[in-house]
């Protein structure tokens, strides 16, 4: 038996994981008590809909007295309801333990095993992903983005299910930004990081919708990389290059009737390409705006200082 405390953290989102947390639980409890001192499960109930208790009360005591259910007054986002459970876990080593992994408990003496080689945060890490195909160019498109245009060291198959030292869940709360991207999070706090393979593949939840996975992925690319800057500067490097192309075409058009491509010209026509370069002009306007609407959005976000989920009850059983 190890002499730690640590905490589970289990997020219930979907009423199928409702379904399977009595088997979630009476699967962690005997590997929890075998090997660990203490230990306690934080569970977010991040459907305000769904009644938890019911499902808990069965369980043997030894289990429920175990157990911190914090109830959310409304749905949030996948990256604050783990957040919620985190600013409660009081364990020397907390687990984020997806509901995927119910039937394979002992996952989590494999972790803990491997942060005793002085690492301080253990993910899963997947060996494929499983995602329809017209999606997946949106996945590489996605990380590569995150991989060139920021400093951060993300593993695009790295699982949710992770253990973290006190010290790395410390740091990781010090951050307490509005606008999060847990790998991207991880990633900032540092620390001694490895991985275990899992022959679970990667997929997305089963009420994620593609609007809410492109929500995500625009948070994590406006919020942690400099993509858009960068886009926005090769956008202005174009317009200027096109511009002195017009202009020198329009010179040489009015000084020679012939424009740069050979063409025969006067120098009173041009319509057609006025309208052209009119209508690119204002795509590009159009453009240069809505990358700046993000980041106005972002910063507004940001100072408005909202709390990242609200609690409506904490039970304990």
């Amino acid at each position: 038996m190890y002499n730690s405390f640590i905490s589970i953290v289990g997020v219930i989102y979907h009423p199928r994981e409702l379904e399977l947390l009595p088997e979630y639980l009476s699967n962690l409890f005997p590997v929890l008590s075998e090997h660990f001192s203490d230990f306690e499960v934080v569970l977010v109930n991040n459907n305000p809909e769904a009644s938890v208790p019911p499902y808990i009360d069965p369980l043997p005591d030894e289990l429920k007295h175990n157990i911190y259910l914090l109830n959310l007054s409304r749905t949030t986002n996948r990256n604050h309801a783990i957040l919620a459970g985190l600013d409660r876990a009081n364990g020397d080593y907390t687990v984020i333990f997806e509901f995927d992994f119910y039937q394979e408990p002992e996952t989590i003496i494999r972790l803990f095993e491997k942060t005793q080689e002085h690492f301080d945060i253990v993910y899963l890490r997947a060996k494929g992903r499983r995602v329809g195909f017209r999606f997946q160019p949106l996945y590489k498109l996605f990380y590569y983005l995150l991989k060139h245009y920021s400093t951060l060291k993300i593993d695009e198959m790295a699982h949710n299910t992770r253990i973290i030292s006190r010290r790395a869940l410390n740091s990781l709360l010090r951050l307490r930004e509005n606008l999060r991207y847990m790998k991207a999070i991880y990633s900032i706090v540092g620390y001694k990081t490895a991985f275990l393979e899992t022959d679970k593949p990667l997929h997305p939840a089963i009420d994620e919708s593609f609007a809410e996975r492109f929500r995500t992925s625009l948070v994590a690319i406006t919020s942690f990389t400099t993509f858009l800057r960068s886009l926005l500067l090769w956008i202005f490097i174009f317009s200027v290059v096109f511009l002195l192309g017009v202009i020198v075409n329009a010179l040489k058009v009015k000084f020679t009737g012939i424009d740069l491509f050979g063409n025969m010209g006067e120098p009173f026509s041009g319509w057609t390409f006025l309208v052209i370069l009119i209508a690119v002009f204002f795509a590009t306007t159009c453009l240069n705006l809505y990358i700046m609407s993000i980041y106005l959005s972002n910063i507004y976000n940001e100072i408005k200082q909202r709390p990242s989920y609200i609690i409506e009850s904490i039970q304990r059983f």
